[in-house]
């Protein structure tokens, strides 16, 4: 039982991590185009983060918890191998300044432990292979519809002095800006419930078949809204700033471009990269303006990110459970 406690502990800090990673996602543009202070924006993505749960359904949650490794042959130790892991990669990509997937390295460190300690059997392949396409698919549907947005937006505004439409985005980016917060706090708290239910069943305490606890709910919703109020702000530089400069308009449309992605994984049950969807996005919005308006050279690196959080974080994995069943043995 005190394995389990140390296991449950684990998910909150990575929950906590992932929420200080990924504020970026949610108040990079916000702030980049000076529409809110740091302080305010990180309040404002708090507080939507953690009423997520009221608005999706937990299909997330479930499909981390039966969709990424069979639950018959999981045990804490993969799951503490896991999360350690994804906490490792995380850190070292905040520490970078490198906008990468909480997501994707807590996957990569769960395949990783799961093969380690059961084979390539453990592995559910149809799902881990739904949520590797997802790591085109997502930030390739923020760019298209980031693009298709803000081209609306300028037909819609083009008779319009640029003062006036920067008056009206700055507070339309208020509700776009909340609207990705909700999405983020909808599809990435729920990855955290989806591996403390998977515990509890491998404990006994639970079964697949009964529903998740609510103190399960709200101490993951808890976890990440703090992390984001905490925020990091070497991402929110990256994301905000590097990428390509936005006005209160292209903000607007990377919000909601990125929100209306989120929304629909979410509906689907898709755990997707909150990280990926708004990078597509602010690249879509840039990329209006002519692919030139886009910084390639750190839009490569970010890319180079995603590409290496999967395997390195399922070599972590591996690695911690070998030597977690040494120092148990």
């Amino acid at each position: 039982m005190t394995f389990l406690y140390i296991v449950i502990a684990l998910v909150l800090i990575f929950d906590f991590i992932n929420g200080f990673h990924d504020s970026a996602n949610s108040i990079a543009t916000v702030v980049s185009t000076k529409v809110l202070s740091p302080l305010t924006a990180v309040t404002m993505a708090a507080f939507f983060n953690f009423i997520a749960f009221i608005i999706f359904p937990l299909k997330v949650a479930t499909t981390m918890g039966k969709g990424v490794i069979n639950p018959d042959v999981i045990n804490l130790t993969v799951i503490a191998s896991a999360l350690i892991a994804a906490i490792i990669w995380n850190l070292m990509t905040w520490r970078l300044g490198l906008p990468s997937s909480s997501s994707h390295t807590l996957v990569g460190g769960l395949v990783g432990a799961a093969v380690a300690s059961s084979g390539w059997g453990s592995v559910v392949m149809g799902g881990v292979i739904k949520i590797v396409a997802f790591i085109v698919i997502a930030p390739l549907l923020g760019v298209i519809m980031s693009f298709i947005i803000s081209a609306i937006v300028i037909n819609i505004a083009r008779n319009h002095s640029p003062s006036g439409v920067d008056k009206h985005f700055r507070r339309l980016q208020l509700l776009s800006a909340a609207a990705f917060s909700l999405g983020h706090g909808g599809n990435d708290a729920q990855k955290s419930m989806g591996i403390i239910w998977v515990a509890l069943i491998v404990t006994g305490l639970t079964t697949q078949n009964d529903k998740i606890a609510l103190w399960i709910v709200l101490s993951c919703q808890a976890a990440i809204a703090l992390g984001t109020l905490l925020g990091g702000w070497r991402i929110v530089k990256t994301m905000g700033q590097k990428i390509t400069k936005l006005k209160p308009f292209e903000g607007f449309c990377a919000e909601t471009a990125g929100a209306l992605t989120l929304f629909g994984a979410t509906h689907f049950g898709i755990p997707v990269s909150t990280t990926h969807v708004i990078t597509g996005a602010i690249i879509g919005a840039g990329a209006r303006k002519g692919a030139s308006a886009v910084k390639w050279g750190v839009t490569t690196k970010i890319f180079w990110a995603w590409i290496l959080t999967i395997p390195i974080s399922a070599l972590v994995g591996s690695s911690m459970y070998f030597f977690f069943n040494w120092i148990l043995a």
